[in-house]
């Protein structure tokens, strides 16, 4: 079994809750959607199989000294029975975090047990041009039993609707909500004004919410 991966790097997790710890990252090829924002460069890589993937992080990077391992992509459940194998193997080393459109249901049923941390993206058709509130509602469903937060990537077009649909199911599900303004290059591409008013908005909703803007693009790193 073999999947392809895009890059193998270290770098300052800038976004969510856990901002400002060093991560491994690993890019995995390929996604389901096609977000209107997505800078990300992931359509080519390098092959391997997953005991040649565990090889060569255990080998060229201390995982003693990271937080966790960044499963990230692309779309990383789109290769679950590669991970299936995977995971077990990097799980006695370090920690597991997840970052997923979280679109996937099925697929993250398949690894759930060696996953620590789940970063799941909320998209609203307002900036990325997608509708995937209902797969959303299914795929929270399997995150039960896992740490879990949601990111919304927001601009000026978001809806009141949006919010209420997102505060619905940061409650239905018990998970925390964090706003990520969209970015043009390293700078936000709404007010800091507007983004107070859209947490105010959702806080009116659902109090477990907060506002983190992309933290490593004003880093400059990756």
């Amino acid at each position: 079994m073999k999947t392809v991966i895009n890059e193998i790097f270290t770098s300052i997790q800038g976004e969510g809750p856990v901002v400002g710890y060093r991560q491994l990252f690993i890019r995995f090829c390929n996604c389901n959607l096609n977000c209107a924002y997505c800078d990300t460069e992931f359509q080519s890589g390098q092959e391997f199989t997953p005991q040649e993937l565990f090889d060569t992080i255990d080998f060229e990077y201390d995982l003693q000294n990271i937080h966790s391992i960044s499963l990230t992509g692309g779309e990383p459940l789109l290769s679950a029975e590669f991970l299936r194998e995977f995971l077990p193997k990097v799980k006695q080393k370090t920690k597991i975090y997840l970052e997923t459109n979280a679109t996937l249901a099925g697929q993250l049923s398949l690894i759930k047990e060696n996953i620590d941390i789940i970063s799941a993206d909320i998209k609203l058709q307002s900036s990325s041009g997608i509708d995937t509130f209902k797969l959303h509602q299914r795929f929270f469903k399997e995150c039960c039993g896992i740490e879990t937060f949601a990111k919304i990537v927001f601009d000026e077009n978001i809806t009141d609707t949006e919010i209420q649909k997102c505060c619905n199911l940061g409650q239905e599900n018990g998970i925390e909500l964090i706003l990520q303004p969209k970015m043009n290059g390293n700078k936000m591409s709404v007010s800091s004004d507007f983004c107070e008013k859209t947490l105010d908005k959702f806080l009116s909703n659902y109090k477990n919410v907060r506002l983190i803007p992309q933290v490593h693009k004003f880093l400059d790193v990756r």
